[in-house]
């Protein structure tokens, strides 16, 4: 199926995303039909170019592509600036020209690492986002956010730069471990928290199914989030109004993120993020009573952690959140959700909410 993404601000940039099982075979007929390009700069990780990096190269070959595989070690401690500059300075050395397109084909951190490249080199160049896990068919892959990760923070470097296509094969997900899995499965419930509570009860009953791998499960899944995601990023192009409620669960889980220095996982961080910003919610008088722990309990059926790890400190997660990119006039904002289907401003009041330090530690601290 093909969901349209419709660009408000820009309608010269809307793009389609492609949802089906074995659309990665026929890439090479799709980038004639939507990335026509004199060479393609292949970006993937160590790990996911082993495993169908190699395979796509030589199916681009045979068709008549000229296509270079540039790979980086996999790992959210890679996303940075210098393998941003390295595979730029690589795709330099190929002598690859503003007829070029970039193809990311791997999960969240490729798909932000390659399209930070792709906006960025020759000042700017198309790019076809190739999503390999979940959480990068529903979430990273759509939208155009694009970025590393510094010192400072999370994702605090970066541009937009839309697709040209997104190409979402959900027969590659058959490859993915049950946590990274799961990982995804968190922005699926981000998703049915802020947007369909029909789609969150499909999560809660269908779990089962959808951790065996189930074809029929695993496609819902894709379909209903690249259809809520495309909705919200298609009228809020730079996350300058709706856009906001997709960060439920970003502000504490990016925080964990950073503190951990990776070793959290994003989609678990998110579900961490979710429980407490949940409870935030509740305290504050923001969610109906119930939502935080109707979240809680699908996160851990989807065997996902929800409390903050052993060795992390209040303190450092609050110092992290200070330099969140959603930080106004020195005020830590949250996305909050106000009951299961629907976020903090559905009700016409803004999106995000200002709160307290404080009413945040004493959240983190009673666990």
């Amino acid at each position: 199926m093909t969901i349209r993404v419709p660009l408000v601000e820009q309608r010269d940039a809307s793009y389609d995303i492609l949802v089906a099982p074995g659309l990665v075979h026929e890439l090479d007929k799709i980038l004639k039909q939507y990335c026509p390009a004199a060479a393609y700069a292949l970006i993937s990780d160590s790990h996911v170019a082993k495993v169908y990096g190699e395979d796509l190269m030589q199916r681009l070959s045979a068709a008549g592509h000229r296509a270079e595989l540039l790979t980086f070690p996999a790992g959210e401690w890679n996303k940075t600036r210098e393998t941003w500059a390295s595979l730029s300075d690589r795709m330099l050395a190929a002598h690859l020209g503003r007829d070029c397109a970039v193809i990311a084909l791997g999960g969240g951190v490729v798909n932000d690492v390659a399209g930070f490249v792709a906006a960025t080199y020759l000042r700017g160049v198309p790019l076809v986002q190739v999503p390999t896990s979940l959480l990068a068919m529903i979430d990273s892959s759509i939208g155009g956010k694009t970025g590393v990760d510094v010192p400072a923070g999370k994702n605090l470097l970066g541009a937009f730069h839309q697709p040209r296509v997104v190409v979402a094969d959900p027969e590659l997900l058959a490859s993915l471990s049950s946590v990274q899995l799961a990982a995804g499965l968190a922005e699926a419930v981000k998703h049915g928290v802020i947007a369909d509570a029909d789609y969150f009860g499909f999560l809660e009953g269908e779990y089962a199914a959808i951790f065996a791998k189930h074809a029929p499960a695993l496609e819902r899944l894709v379909r209903r989030s690249v259809e809520i995601k495309a909705a919200v990023v298609a009228q809020d192009e730079r996350e300058q109004g709706r856009r906001a409620i997709l960060n439920f669960g970003h502000t504490v889980g990016h925080a964990i993120e950073a503190t951990s220095k990776y070793e959290v996982l994003h989609g678990e961080a998110v579900a961490i993020g979710m429980v407490y910003e949940g409870r935030l919610a509740e305290s504050l008088g923001i969610a109906a009573p119930g939502v935080a722990q109707r979240i809680r309990a699908i996160l851990e059926r989807l065997h996902l952690p929800v409390e903050r790890p052993d060795g992390s400190h209040v303190d450092d997660l609050i110092a992290a959140m200070r330099a969140d990119k959603k930080v106004r006039a020195g005020e830590i904002r949250l996305a909050l959700p106000r009951a299961i289907g629907s976020a903090h401003g559905d009700d016409g009041h803004g999106w995000t909410v200002a709160v307290p330090e404080e009413a945040i530690r004493q959240i983190l601290l009673n666990t």
